[in-house]
């Protein structure tokens, strides 16, 4: 008979446990499998272990999913419960950025980061809105982004988006951009030069925001990134002036600020005929900002967006943070017809701008000690996409604004019926329905046929 095996104490102890065989036919001397304690236990654990690991993988593939869809890499959003303002509140005569980065569960001040990228890319934005990401022209358009401070990094991080998802990368112009024959990118400051303002890592990663964004709707529109030298409004609107001075046809503005009583002063550098202006409506929720209430641009709000596996619209609700309301100082223009606000209503149309359903955004740009890749929102995000599909559609002319043409193309906008962003009694100035509301406007692009 095989001796028994020792108890699980003695193999505790250090003790060898023994498995004898019965002898052989022909005599030969039992032999014994000696296992070793070390073997055993290093067996146990590893099976214990087996199932922590199993879950971690799992989770980590929740949030990140790569691979190859109609030759552009792809990737699944992180479902995220938290995030903060990107910029500082601004001082008085200043505009803060409306950027909102996703944050750690644990430390919900703390933003996030991710080895892989995390939230929506090119094949997302392009499929939900009913584009292909090219324009169709025989030159290039210019998408201006106008931003405070300095992000030094960024053309090397477009790069690497573009490398990410496999879209085209813009080399830098080697001519002066509006005289480029191809597609580039170009930094100036204020005053078009190259003497840039100092860096900000708030305003960088707004700065990585918008033009990643821009270049993901409109694969060959060449950028122009405009850096003013502080984030007050003589800066930012000396900035505004220059996109225009060097070509841009498409301005996009992803800041603000509460409204004041001299707002109405400034509004004459926004009045560009031909030229296209996005502002993001803000990301507090219910109340009017400038410059996202003056009358001479398309105020964007913001959206929860859905999309489905095969990167096709899935639905939207308006986004809790999206600013909108009646402007206490802006007058209404002819063309907007809504009864409850006697001035100007904020925001015209809408794109996606929760921070949850937010975009995958590269900076190396250390922001709170960390880089990489961050997923982003706010209104932010939506301002730059209008932008694009602005440059898409080529149509700048005056009054370049979505009301003139959705009536004769009421499909070009998906009408977003459901959510709010605030308390305002109920009406449509902050609660999403059916037809005109202030959170998303008219509604968000299907195609740029209203643009």
């Amino acid at each position: 008979m095989p001796e028994a095996n020792p108890p699980l104490a003695e193999i505790k102890k250090g003790k060898l446990m023994a498995i004898k065989f019965p002898n052989t036919s022909n005599g030969v001397k039992q032999k014994f499998i000696l296992i070793s304690k070390r073997l055993i236990l290093s067996l146990v654990f590893s099976l214990m272990l087996f199932p922590a690991m199993t879950a971690a993988q799992k989770e980590d593939k929740g949030q990140s999913r790569e691979g190859d869809r109609g030759g552009e890499k792809f990737f699944q959003r992180t479902q995220l419960r938290h995030n903060k303002k990107v910029c500082d509140n601004p001082a008085a005569d200043e505009a803060a950025c409306h950027a909102r980065v996703a944050t750690e569960d644990a430390n919900p001040k703390a933003a996030k980061t991710f080895i892989a990228p995390s939230g929506y890319g090119p094949a997302q934005f392009r499929g939900a809105y009913g584009v292909n990401g090219i324009a169709s022209s025989t030159s290039p358009r210019i998408i201006a982004i106008v931003d405070a401070y300095d992000h030094p990094s960024i053309k090397n991080d477009l790069d690497v988006y573009s490398a990410q998802f496999g879209i085209p990368t813009l080399p830098n112009c080697n001519v002066a951009i509006a005289s480029s024959p191809v597609p580039c990118f170009k930094k100036v400051n204020q005053n078009g030069g190259t003497n840039y303002p100092q860096q900000n890592a708030g305003w960088a990663l707004e700065i990585a925001l918008d033009v990643e964004a821009a270049h993901a709707l409109c694969q060959n529109c060449s950028i122009l990134l405009v850096e003013a030298s502080s984030a007050s409004y003589t800066n930012l609107l000396a900035a505004e002036d220059r996109a225009a001075i060097l070509g841009a046809k498409i301005i996009s503005n992803s800041w603000g600020s509460n409204e004041f009583s001299s707002q109405t002063a400034l509004d004459y550098h926004f009045n560009k005929p031909g030229v296209a202006i996005t502002v993001s409506s803000g990301d507090s929720g219910y109340g009017a900002q400038y410059p996202a209430s003056s009358r001479y641009i398309t105020a964007v709000g913001g959206t929860s967006l859905t999309v489905n596996d095969d990167n096709s619209y899935g639905g939207e609700t308006a986004w809790s943070g999206s600013g909108s309301g009646c402007s206490l100082y802006e007058t209404k223009p002819a063309w907007q017809k809504d009864a409850s606000c006697a001035k100007r209503t904020v925001a015209d149309v809408s794109a996606v701008a929760d921070p949850n359903t937010g975009a995958a955004v590269y900076d190396s740009v250390r922001y709170q000690g960390v880089r990489g890749w961050f997923q982003v929102g706010g209104t932010s995000l939506s301002a730059p996409i209008i932008a694009a599909i602005y440059a898409l559609s080529g149509n700048t002319a005056s009054p370049s604004i979505p009301y003139i043409s959705v009536s004769s193309t009421p499909s070009s906008l998906r009408d977003v019926i459901s959510g709010s962003n605030g308390s305002c009694g109920g009406s449509y100035l902050c609660t999403a329905f059916p037809g005109y509301d202030g959170p998303t406007g008219l509604g968000s692009p299907n195609g740029f046929g209203a643009f």
